[in-house]
Order: C-alpha cells, then sequence, then structure tokens
C-alpha cells in the first residue's frame, strides 16, 4: 500500500493534477494471442486484465482485448479499428517487434501513448515520443546475458543461435556486440526460423565449432524444442537462454531434468519471488487464470497499473498520459520504472538458473540500473 502511494503521488506530482472524477475509459489491449507468439501474448493479456481489476478508486476503465495474431497487418487493422471509437486515452501494445514497428507512425499520426513489453530494441531508437517500453530491452537483458556468460561462468567460446523475426535479430546484434567486447566473441552464429522444427542440423554445426556455452535468443516454442534436441543428442554444455525460457509455459514443455544446467534472462520472475506482493499478485493471477505468471505478464501488468494511476491522478487525455508516462517514476512490483528519455521505463535484468529437479528456477544474478541512468 505504501508503494502504491508513493507511485499515485509521483504521478500527481508529475502531472500537478488532482484525482479525475468517475468516468469510463476505454484501453484497447492489442496482443498477440494466437501464433508462434500466443504463449507471450497470452501472459501479456493476463497482464494488462489482471490490473484493471484493481484500478484505483473512482476510475472506470474498460478495456477491449483484440488478437493480433503475428502480422504487422493484422495488428494495424486492430489499432485502426480500437481508435475509431474514440475516447481512448492510452493502449496496450502487442510484444511482437515487427508489429509494434509498423503501430509506431500510427501512434504518431493519433498521437496516442502505446504500453508495451516488447524487447526489440530500434522501437525505442526512432524517436517516437508516444512508445513505452516496460520490459528491459535487448539494451539491457543482452547486456546481463553476456555478462553472466563471460564473467559468472567464464565462458571463452560461445555458440549464438538465434531467431530470424526482428526481435531475434535485435538480441543477436546486442550478443555479438557484447560477446566480443567481453572476450567472448562467438566461435558460431546462425539464426533459423521459427518454423524450424529440426533441430539437429544447427546443433550439429554448432558442437563442430567446440563451443563452451550455448547462448540462445529464441522465441518460447523453439526455446524449448532446442533444449530437448540438444540433450536428447548428449550436449551436456551450460545453456543461457533468453527471456522466453524464463516463462512457466516453456518449462513446462520439458522435463526438469532437462532443464538441468539451463539459465536465462529477465526482467524478473515472478514464480521465484519472495515478497509478499509478489506472492499476492501471483494468487491472484493463478486464480484468474488457472496458470502461473511469467514476466511478460508482471510488466505489462505494472505498465497498466501506472497506467491507471497516471490517469486516477488527472491523465484523462492521450498528451497528460504521454506526460506522465514520460516523467514520473513508478515503484512497480517488478522494478522501479521510469523513462530515459525514449520511452526505455525498465532498467534492471535478471538471470534465473534451473536445478534439473524443478520448473521453479531460481534468481542466481541481478543486474540493476543497466542502463546506468542519473
Amino acid at each position: 500500500m505504501f508503494k502504491k502511494l508513493l507511485s499515485l503521488l509521483g504521478v500527481a506530482l508529475a502531472l500537478g493534477a488532482v484525482p479525475a472524477s468517475a468516468e469510463t475509459v476505454r484501453v484497447p489491449v492489442l496482443v498477440p494471442i494466437t501464433g508462434f507468439l500466443s504463449l507471450e501474448g497470452k501472459s501479456q493479456r493476463n497482464g494488462a486484465l489482471l490490473a484493471f481489476d484493481s484500478a484505483p478508486l473512482g476510475i472506470a476503465a474498460k478495456p477491449e482485448v483484440f488478437d493480433t495474431a503475428t502480422s504487422p497487418e493484422v495488428a494495424v487493422n486492430a489499432m485502426e479499428r480500437a481508435l475509431s471509437k474514440g475516447g481512448v486515452v492510452a493502449m496496450v501494445a502487442p510484444m511482437l517487434g515487427t508489429q509494434m514497428l509498423a503501430l509506431l507512425p500510427l501512434a504518431e499520426e493519433y498521437q496516442v501513448p502505446l504500453l508495451t513489453v516488447s524487447g526489440t530494441a530500434k522501437i525505442t531508437e526512432l524517436g517516437n515520443p508516444w512508445v513505452f517500453r516496460f520490459f528491459p530491452g535487448d539494451a539491457v537483458v543482452k547486456t546481463a546475458q553476456a555478462r553472466y556468460v563471460s564473467e559468472e561462468l567464464g565462458a571463452k567460446r560461445p555458440a549464438l543461435i538465434t531467431q530470424t523475426t526482428a526481435y531475434g535479430q535485435s538480441g543477436r546484434s546486442h550478443l555479438s556486440e557484447k560477446l566480443g567486447a567481453a572476450g567472448a566473441p562467438p566461435v558460431f552464429d546462425e539464426a533459423i526460423a521459427v518454423t524450424v522444427k529440426d533441430m539437429l542440423p544447427v546443433l550439429t554445426k554448432a558442437m563442430a565449432a567446440e563451443p563452451d556455452v550455448l547462448v540462445l535468443h529464441l522465441h518460447s516454442g523453439p526455446t524449448a524444442l532446442l533444449i530437448r534436441q540438444a540433450r536428447s543428442m548428449g550436449i551436456k554444455l551450460p545453456i543461457v537462454a533468453g527471456s522466453a525460457m524464463h516463462q512457466p509455459a516453456t518449462a513446462a514443455l520439458l522435463e526438469p531434468p532437462e532443464l538441468a544446467g539451463v539459465c536465462a534472462e529477465s526482467g524478473s520472475s515472478p514464480i521465484s519471488a519472495r515478497t509478499k506482493q509478489i506472492a499476492g499478485f501471483n494468487t491472484r493471477y493463478r486464480a484468474k487464470f488457472g496458470a502461473d505468471p511469467d514476466a511478460f505478464a508482471l510488466g505489462q501488468y505494472d505498465a497498466t497499473r501506472m497506467m491507471l494511476d497516471a490517469l486516477a491522478a488527472g491523465a484523462d487525455t492521450p498528451d497528460k498520459m504521454r506526460a506522465a508516462l514520460s516523467n514520473a517514476r513508478y515503484v512497480g512490483l517488478a522494478m522501479t520504472y521510469r523513462s530515459d528519455g525514449k520511452g526505455n521505463m525498465a532498467h534492471d535484468a535478471v538471470i534465473l538458473c534451473y536445478d534439473g529437479r524443478s520448473r521453479v528456477p531460481e534468481v542466481v544474478k541481478r543486474y540493476v540500473n543497466v542502463s546506468n541512468l542519473d
């Protein structure tokens, strides 16, 4: 409760406003709940919806869910349909990088804030003042992943396997640069399509380079598939994966012994948390959705709660909302959020690892303020 009051006070001070009167506000929730990103997209949707269940007193906010699948065109059409009804102060935007890049011009044209947990670096590098990212971007989590590989594992010969999507190539760029700077340039570097089901060819080529660790930046399904096939091939190297691996839904695709020696980067790991606040979030999430939450759900929950608190403090127009999100410091459940001037709101990362006996990972390393904000 104290953190919530601090958060609301910070937003109110940033706006110079008093609480808004009771009214119904439309908040479209554009997320990929079908297609290859469905696991991640459903988590994003669930986090947003859970936030509306605890909206501040006096605020009647109505979420409207639109499935963006995995096509930029579908996302654009969904956004145009959502905006055609009017009365939108902000919207939850899809986490798929290609869709976010397609929506940015519309956000600027219609001047509406987009709240996302997309990790694709480029979305906040185009000078668009209407995008706000509440999951640490690749510049943050890939730095943490590369540092863990080089500093904690002492690896010198990583094999890098990424996805051919915009998300995959964004992560690849940062990982390659950070690993090289740490004195551990990849000895193998290949991207695969999300449609690839047989990981034997890429794993065979990777192992021929004699790596000392496998570094992954793949979506959820391909991550689980590659790990399963690597273990079935007898590959016992440590695996340090991207944030898709931290999801309980991804871990559920693997047996605990297959997870031994597997680590992942993430913004948080709700199921690993020990605080009462996170425990309460987990309980409410499980009761509503019958599943365990992940960092995408928690990040979107925090984003939506910040938006709702700003609305309660008077940000009842898109421009006021943009100002609130740009200037306030918000104490969320996963971390404290504040914009770096580009819309990057999240600046902490964690590394979590599985012990081979359970699908619940342990947070083994925290990296705070990776962005080095003042």
